[in-house]
C-alpha cells in the first residue's frame, strides 16, 4: 500500500536544485512499481511545476516499459508461450489498460457465429470455406492496403474494432479462431508475408476430417494440407504457389518458409513490424520499447 502523503513529499522534491536528491526520489519511485502509475497520472496534469511535470511523464513511461520488459521475460520462460498471452504484452505499447476479457469476447462472438454454421461432415475446405465467409463478409475484416505500415495494424485490440489490418495481425485473428473451433490452422512466417496453414494429422476431435479429401496439388507429403492468405479473404493456395513467390523474390526455398511457425516466430514478426510503423511516423519513445522488447525476444535462453 502507498502512503500517499508521503510519495507526495517525494513528487515536490523531483525539482530539487540537488541532482543527487532527485536522482534518489525517482529511484524511490521506480520502486513502487505499477502500484504508483495511477497517481502519478493523476497528479501531473494539475501540477504547477513544469520541471516535476515531465520528471512524473518520464516516471510513468520508464515504470511501463519496464513492466512490458519484464512481463515478456517471463513469457519467454513458460513453457506454452502462449499467443494470446504475448500479443496482450504487446498491445500494451498502444494501451497500457488492455482488457482481455474484451478481446476474448469479440474473438468468441466471431467463433460463435462459425460454430453455428459447422457441422461434422464438412471437409477441410468446406471449414475453411465458412470461416471466410464469417470473418469477412459476415463480420468485415479486410487488408489495409492504403495505410498498410501503420502502427494500429499490428495491435490485435485495435485491429479487432476496427476490421482492418495487416497480414499478421488478420492471420492472427483468423487462426485464435480457428483454433477456438479445434480446427489446426497454425501461421506460417514466410519472407515479406504472412499466411496460414491448414496443418493435417492432428487429432483434435470429431470436428476435423482429414482422410476423405484429397490432396491440394503440391502438398503431398507435407504436414500441411493447403495455405491460406487472410490478407486476401482467405485465399487457398498450395507448396507450388510459395515456390513462385519465393522465385519471385529471388530466395532460396528453405524448409522453414513452408512450415508452421512458433508462437515466439509470430511475436517477432509482429514487433519487427512495430519497428518499421513507429520509424516511419516517427515515434521515438514507442520505437525504443519495441526495440527492448525485440531484445528480450532475441536473446537466446
Amino acid at each position: 500500500m502507498i502512503d500517499e502523503k508521503e510519495l507526495q513529499s517525494m513528487l515536490y522534491l523531483l525539482d530539487d536544485s540537488d541532482e543527487r536528491i532527485v536522482e534518489q526520489i525517482e529511484i524511490k519511485i521506480l520502486s513502487l512499481g505499477l502500484d504508483v502509475v495511477p497517481i502519478l497520472e493523476r497528479q501531473w496534469p494539475i501540477e504547477e511545476s513544469t520541471t516535476r511535470q515531465e520528471r512524473m511523464i518520464e516516471l510513468i513511461k520508464i515504470i511501463n516499459q519496464n513492466t512490458l520488459v519484464n512481463s515478456l521475460e517471463k513469457w519467454q520462460d513458460t513453457e506454452e508461450q502462449d499467443l494470446m498471452d504475448g500479443l496482450l504484452i504487446i498491445n500494451k505499447i498502444a494501451n497500457p489498460n488492455v482488457d482481455r476479457k474484451a478481446i476474448d469476447n469479440m474473438l468468441d462472438k466471431i467463433k460463435l457465429d462459425a460454430w453455428l454454421e459447422m457441422n461434422y461432415d464438412l471437409t477441410s475446405f468446406e471449414k475453411v470455406k465458412i470461416l471466410n465467409h464469417i470473418i469477412f463478409d459476415v463480420h468485415g475484416f479486410k487488408g489495409d492496403t492504403e495505410n498498410y505500415h501503420h502502427s494500429r495494424n499490428s495491435f490485435l485490440g485495435s485491429v479487432l474494432e476496427r476490421k482492418i489490418g495487416n497480414p499478421v495481425s488478420l492471420a492472427i485473428i483468423y487462426s485464435l479462431v480457428a483454433q477456438r473451433l479445434n480446427i489446426p490452422i497454425y501461421g506460417v512466417n514466410l519472407p515479406q508475408h504472412f499466411i496460414l496453414g491448414y496443418v493435417r494429422d492432428f487429432d483434435f476431435g470429431p470436428l476435423l476430417r482429414f482422410n476423405d479429401e484429397p490432396d491440394l496439388p503440391g502438398t503431398a507429403g507435407s504436414d500441411i494440407l493447403f495455405y491460406i492468405n487472410p490478407f486476401n479473404n482467405g485465399l487457398i493456395f498450395n507448396h507450388d504457389n510459395i515456390h513462385k513467390f519465393l522465385t519471385q523474390l529471388k530466395l532460396e526455398p528453405k524448409q522453414d518458409y513452408f512450415k508452421v511457425c512458433t508462437n515466439k516466430d509470430i511475436l517477432l514478426r509482429v514487433l519487427t513490424n512495430l519497428e518499421v510503423s513507429f520509424s516511419k511516423e516517427k515515434k521515438q519513445h514507442k520505437l525504443e520499447q519495441v526495440v527492448q522488447l525485440l531484445r528480450v525476444l532475441k536473446t537466446v535462453t
